[in-house]
Order: C-alpha cells, then sequence, then structure tokens
C-alpha cells in the first residue's frame, strides 16, 4: 500500500538506476528514528552498501534447513541491499541515498537489532536492509 497524501505536491527525490547500487557505494539514510525517544528531528547517516543479498530471514536451527526450505528461499526471493549504516526501529520507510548524486538507490525495510527493540537504542548494531530502487520503481508505476 502507498500512502497518499492530499495539498500541493513536493519535489520528487529523483530515482537512481539499478546499476549504481554497487556494493561498497556510499550512501546515506533519512529518518525520524524512534520519533518518542529521540525526538521528531530529521536524522541523517552515512554508511555504504555492504552486500547485495537475497532476502531471507536465518532459519533458528539446522535442522530447519532441508530441501523444501531452500526451494521455497531460491523460488520466492529478491534481492536487498545490507548496509553498514546505524538506523533504528522507526526508520524504515526512509529513503538510501547516493552519497554523491542524493538520487535514491533504496528504500530503508529493516534494522538488525540484537534483543529487544529497546537495546537497539544503546547497542545499534549498525546492520539495515533496504528494498533496491528498481523494485520501488515498479510498485510507484502500478496504477491505482
Amino acid at each position: 500500500m502507498l500512502l497518499k497524501v492530499s495539498g500541493e505536491a513536493l519535489s520528487p527525490l529523483p530515482l537512481a538506476g539499478e546499476q549504481v547500487a554497487q556494493e561498497g557505494k556510499g550512501v546515506a539514510i533519512l529518518g525520524f528514528p524512534v520519533g518518542g525517544a529521540l525526538g521528531f528531528s530529521l536524522v541523517t547517516h552515512r554508511g555504504i552498501i555492504s552486500s547485495i543479498t537475497p532476502i531471507a530471514l536465518p532459519q533458528s536451527t539446522a535442522q530447519a534447513l532441508n530441501e523444501k526450505s531452500i526451494r521455497k528461499l531460491r523460488d520466492g526471493t529478491f534481492n536487498i541491499l545490507q548496509l553498514d549504516a546505524t538506523a533504528y526501529p522507526g526508520n524504515s520507510g526512509g529513503p538510501v541515498l547516493d552519497a554523491e548524486t542524493g538520487a535514491v538507490v533504496g528504500v530503508l525495510n529493516m534494522v538488525l537489532i540484537k534483543g529487544s527493540r529497546e537495546s537497539a537504542l544503546t547497542h545499534p548494531t549498525g546492520i539495515s536492509y533496504a528494498i533496491p530502487v528498481n523494485l520501488v520503481a515498479k510498485l510507484l508505476a502500478r496504477p491505482d
């Protein structure tokens, strides 16, 4: 679902081409992390694209990995961007920008946390995940 806002249109951020997202590429992430705890101010963090990897949640045990689960992962996955950038719960949905051009290379989707959501504030992992811009563009191109 896309959020639609009425009123005067804002200037859109340019979308980068698919080829821009590369491992080692410098990025900036924007958002309003954990608004109630950190305040309602826009925050920017820098990082890099550390990996372009299939989206998959790790299995809790090695016994959960079997032929069926591996086939399901291969058939139902798409690539995401793993970022070496500090983000917090609540940053999700913010743009991931090419640090050089300002073009959107992805949308922040998940933050890896250890322990509770609250521990992410005091002990952030520095690992975040983003949906690549080519998938965002497909979503934006869908008819209403």
